[in-house]
């Protein structure tokens, strides 16, 4: 099984460079993307290059974190859209090529904490 960690890098990495070829070598072609909190769905690698390529703001990512085994991997990315910050959590499953074969986008929103428990932590 080829490395889908260094696989997953380049996905990044491409996205990051708009480089919308070298990123859909990165996808099987029957990819799944999935986005839990808004339920959607997007199949084939096709629509989902598309989906990326047309997103309408001009954002900008770093990786924090990945963390790999055999056949999976989750990342851990740090994005900006103008002066927005936020940070999205991505599993990724491989096929038997090493392609990304399913992604599934969790995107947490910041909140302030419930009072209470100030003596308890320190914010940063």
């Amino acid at each position: 099984m080829t490395d889908l960690r260094k696989t997953v890098e380049t996905f990044w990495a491409t996205a990051e460079a708009r480089d919308w070829d070298a990123f859909a070598g990165t996808l099987a072609e029957d990819v799944v993307y999935t986005l839990p909190q808004t339920r959607e769905r997007i199949s084939g690698r096709e629509r989902f290059v598309q989906f990326n390529r047309e997103y309408p703001a001009d954002w900008r990512m770093r990786i924090e974190r990945i963390i790999a085994e055999p056949g999976h991997v989750v990342s851990w990315i740090h994005f900006t859209v103008g002066l927005e910050e936020m940070y999205g959590i991505s599993f990724f499953t491989g096929d038997e090529s090493g392609r990304i074969a399913a992604v599934t986008d969790f995107w947490p929103e910041p909140y302030e904490p419930p009072t209470g428990r100030e003596h308890l932590v320190e914010r940063f």
